[in-house]
């Protein structure tokens, strides 16, 4: 039962950060929730290694990127609606429009590129654990974030000076 505690413990204190990766990961909060239901679920087999090892964040976060790949990849995921206004994740410190702006821009990326940005820039994994994470080489994990970076650069400029 103890066993039980723990990860209940654990998913109280991180599913609201880990439910944000996955929208980051996927752009829609109803696929985040699945991508994170799968996630916990796979996590919470493992639960007795994983925890043994220390690397909860690192694991949940790779099984909702694989997650994520695997569900693009289905035919029907193909086709994206774009009237659609995503729910809105409140910061401190960024204001609604800015941040309605970021994910807007994050969102128009190639999904390699938004989820190298995501892992890199947003969670602060380093290049080689972003290129573990994804199953890439180093170099494609720099050229994606180059990029990436690039694209958010000239896509949120006109925000940044209007």
């Amino acid at each position: 039962m103890r066993h039980d505690a723990a990860f209940s413990d654990f998913v109280a204190a991180r599913q609201t950060h880990l439910r944000r990766i996955a929208y980051a990961l996927c752009g829609d909060w109803h696929r985040a929730d699945d991508l994170l239901q799968t996630a916990l679920t796979k996590l919470y087999v493992a639960w007795p290694r994983i925890r043994h090892e220390g690397n909860e964040d690192a694991y949940v976060r790779q099984i909702m990127v694989r997650a994520n790949i695997d569900e693009s990849r289905r035919p029907w995921r193909r086709e994206r609606p774009s009237d659609e206004v995503p729910e809105r994740v409140d910061q401190v410190g960024t204001s609604v429009e800015e941040r309605s702006a970021l994910f807007d821009a994050l969102q128009a990326l190639p999904e390699q590129q938004r989820k190298v940005v995501v892992l890199r820039h947003w969670l602060g994994l380093s290049v080689r654990e972003a290129a573990m994470e994804l199953g890439v080489s180093e170099g494609t994990v720099k050229s994606h974030s180059s990029r990436g970076l690039a694209a958010l650069e000239v896509a949120l400029a006109p925000q940044r000076h209007g």
